[in-house]
């Protein structure tokens, strides 16, 4: 019977005590909107009031009643969601309108003269009841940030298709409109890297703000906003901790295709162990191996034409002699300039010099051949087939 008569009195009170949370609501977050619903009410009174009329429901209802409107603190957390605020605000809010109510509820107990054991039930009643509202909340507002992140992923991708598509005329106003749509700032210069994933499962890396980073693809791709702005590499290198990939030169933000190229073409010569993996390459380090390495048929060709005389010499010496006459073109010097870079006795390179005149007779003076013989001969160095450059 006093149960009845609390409930009585208390949905009287209902309009007034909404009315009061909301007020002391948007005292403590004085930037929270109040968005209307259809009838011109605000939305957050309206779910205040129906959650306090809920509740009280409950305390004289039969157990099948459910005990929360799913669906209204759904949409709560979705509308909270879409508005930007966090999960630790709208918990906070959550706090503040239950510990006012509670206050108003207690003093009608007492004025119905309520035993304490049972206030007690009735405090427990409303905490499970205000655990309801919050997961249903938190249920709505996950749905709303994963749509949310949903939407932001497409529209990325198709800023992302615009950026790597050839262009034949200026780009700028597509770009401007589609890098509006996510917030993206757009700067003058970029650099895109393409990433070799450390496991399938691997975590994404935490790039940090401004960077576009697209895991869609079974190698990402990663496009850096000013890559030469002070601390840029720093932070990137710390971002990448436990993942490896290159990254392109930097280029004007309409030709970001051409530092894709790049990447990608550094990230197949990591596969092939021709380049250093287990980090984040910089391709403008490493421009002799991107340059003669890639267009392998036509270095492989030239390759045996002008190193066809080595044949004749066996595998040890023609490396050998291979060695000295690239040591002898980069050097441009004599036998003691060549074979301090060899590291062996000058006698010995004059001894080798005379064989490669020999072999090659009157070509190694002309400029064209030994600019060609120094091509071949610094592939076949970078495919690991002569010896490293002493220092």
């Amino acid at each position: 019977m006093r149960v009845r008569r609390f409930v009585a009195l208390a949905r009287d009170e209902v309009p007034d005590l909404a009315q009061e949370i909301l007020r002391e609501i948007r005292r403590e977050h004085p930037h929270l909107p109040l968005v209307l619903d259809e009838s011109g009410e605000p939305r957050a009174l309206v779910g205040i009031r129906r959650a306090l009329e809920h509740f009280l429901d409950h305390l004289t209802s039969g157990p099948d009643r459910p005990q929360v409107h799913h669906r209204v603190f759904q949409e709560f957390g979705r509308g909270e969601g879409l508005q930007g605020r966090t999960l630790d605000s709208l918990q906070a809010m959550y706090r503040l309108g239950v510990r006012l109510a509670w206050r108003r509820l207690a003093e009608i107990g007492q004025r119905v003269e309520i035993p304490p054991p049972a206030m007690y039930e009735l405090a427990e009643s409303g905490f499970q009841y205000l655990d309801g509202l919050v997961d249903e909340t938190v249920r709505g507002y996950a749905e709303a940030a994963a749509r949310q992140a949903g939407e932001r992923l497409r529209l990325q991708r198709r800023l992302l298709d615009l950026l790597f598509a050839e262009h034949r005329s200026d780009p700028a106003e597509a770009l401007a409109e589609r890098a509006a749509r996510i917030g993206w700032p757009l700067p003058e210069q970029v650099a895109v890297a393409v990433l070799l994933r450390p496991a399938r499962e691997a975590m994404a890396p935490a790039v940090g703000q401004g960077v576009l980073l697209d895991m869609e693809p079974e190698q990402p791709r990663m496009v850096v906003p000013e890559p030469t702005a002070a601390g840029r590499a720093e932070l990137l290198r710390r971002s990448m901790a436990g993942w490896s990939g290159a990254i392109g030169p930097p280029v004007p933000l309409h030709r970001a295709v051409k530092s894709l190229r790049w990447a990608a073409a550094a990230v197949a010569l990591m596969e092939r162990r021709l380049l250093p993996a287990g980090q984040l390459l910089q391709c403008t380090e490493h421009t002799e191996a991107l340059v003669l390495l890639p267009p392998e048929e036509l270095i492989e060709d030239l390759d045996r034409r002008l190193l066809a005389p080595l044949a004749y010499c066996g595998p040890t010496h023609g490396r050998r002699l291979a060695e000295t006459l690239l040591a002898w073109l980069e050097s441009r010097g004599g036998a003691p300039e060549v074979a301090a870079r060899l590291g062996v006795h000058p006698q010995t390179v004059r001894y080798r010099l005379r064989q490669i005149r020999e072999l090659w007779g009157d070509e190694v003076d002309d400029p064209d051949r030994r600019f060609e013989l120094e091509l071949v001969l610094r592939a076949r160095r970078l495919r690991g087939e002569l010896a490293a450059r002493l220092p």
